[in-house]
C-alpha cells in the first residue's frame, strides 16, 4: 500500500465524517462549526480531554484522530493539541490513556464521535488480525486480509490489519489478479484466464482459485504464482499441498497455496499444520467489533 494514497484517503474519509455529523450533503463545502450542543457551551471555554480504552485492544487510527481535530481547526480557527502516550500497533491494556487532548470545548465535543469512529473502527480490526497472527506464530503460513471491507474504508483497514501483524492481499482490482469461477467461465478455461492475465500484465502475480483437485493440477500446468483453495477440506488441503510440493519439485516451479473459506481460529492449526503459504480471511474486515473507548473530560 503506497503512503501517498493512504494519506490521501485519511484526508478523504475524516472530510466525509465531518460533513455526516454537522449535516453538510457529501458534496458540499465543509463548513463552520454547525453542532447545536456544543454551541451551548460558551465559545471562548477551554478543557482537557483523555482517551481511554476499556478493553485490551491493540491500538490503531492514531492519524485519523489528528486529522479530524486538524480538520475542526482549520475551520474555526482554533489550535488543538493532542499528545499520545501510545503508538499504531501496540498493544493497550484495558483503562489505558490513549491521549489527552486540549483546545477549544466545542472543537474537543464536535470532533470526538468522529475521532472516536475511526479509533475503535481500526483498533478493532488490528486486534482481531493480532489473534489469528498469534495463532500462526510458529509456523511459516502468513495471514492475508481480503477485498471485504467497510465502504470507504479499504486502505485504512488494510492498514489496520498491518498494524495487527497480518499482511495486504491485494488493494484492490488493480494491482494483482485473483481469477475466480466467473473469470474462468467466461475465459473457456484456468489455462486460458491464466495465460492471458500473464501475457495482458506480465508484472503482475496471479492467482487463482479453486474448487477442487483436478482445478489445482490445472492451475499448476498453467504456472498460477498462487493457487487459492475455496472450502476445502483439511484432507483435501493436505493432498492438495503434497501435490503441488512434488509439481513445484519436478517443474522448477514455486507455486504457492492460500486456503480460504469458512475461517475460524479452530480451523487455522490444521490449516498451517498442512504447511499452506498463506489463509486468507474477510472476518479480518468485515466482522468488525470495535473497541470499547470514551473521551473524558477532565
Amino acid at each position: 500500500m503506497q503512503l501517498t494514497s493512504l494519506q490521501q484517503d485519511i484526508s478523504s474519509t475524516v472530510t466525509w465524517s465531518l460533513k455526516e455529523d454537522l449535516g453538510i450533503s457529501p458534496d458540499g463545502k465543509l463548513e463552520q462549526n454547525l453542532d447545536i450542543t456544543a454551541e451551548l457551551i460558551p465559545a471562548e471555554s477551554n478543557a482537557v480531554a483523555s482517551i481511554i480504552n476499556r478493553e485490551d485492544c491493540i491500538v490503531c487510527g492514531i492519524a485519523w484522530v489528528n486529522e479530524v481535530f486538524k480538520q475542526l481547526d482549520a475551520l474555526s480557527g482554533e489550535q488543538t493539541h493532542i499528545t499520545w502516550f501510545v503508538q499504531d500497533g501496540q498493544l493497550a491494556k484495558e483503562n489505558t490513556t490513549l491521549c489527552e487532548i486540549s483546545g477549544n470545548a466545542r472543537i474537543l465535543l464536535t470532533g470526538e464521535r468522529a475521532g472516536l469512529n475511526f479509533l475503535q473502527t481500526l483498533s478493532g480490526t488490528a486486534t482481531l488480525t493480532a489473534s489469528y497472527v498469534n495463532e500462526l506464530k510458529d509456523s511459516k503460513t502468513q495471514l492475508l486480509d481480503t477485498r471485504k471491507t467497510l465502504p470507504g474504508l479499504r486502505t485504512a483497514q488494510k492498514y489496520a490489519v498491518s498494524c495487527g501483524g497480518g499482511n495486504n492481499h491485494r488493494v484492490g482490482l488493480f494491482d494483482a489478479f485473483l481469477i475466480k469461477e466467473n473469470h474462468i467461465a467466461a475465459c473457456g478455461s484456468i489455462a486460458n484466464a491464466i495465460a492471458a492475465a500473464k501475457s495482458n500484465h506480465a508484472d503482475k502475480k496471479v492467482e487463482v482459485e479453486v474448487e477442487n483437485m483436478d482445478e489445482l493440477q490445472q492451475g499448476l500446468n498453467a504456472s498460477a504464482d498462487i493457487i487459492m483453495l475455496d472450502n476445502f477440506t483439511t484432507d483435501m488441503i493436505e493432498q492438495a499441498m503434497q501435490t503441488t510440493i512434488a509439481y513445484n519439485k519436478n517443474n522448477n516451479q514455486d507455486t504457492k497455496i492460500e486456503v480460504s473459506g469458512n475461517m475460524t481460529m479452530e480451523t487455522l492449526k490444521a490449516y498451517t499444520a498442512a504447511g499452506v503459504d498463506y489463509i486468507s480471511s474477510g472476518a479480518l474486515t468485515k466482522h468488525v467489533q470495535a473497541i470499547d473507548l470514551s473521551m473524558r473530560f477532565s
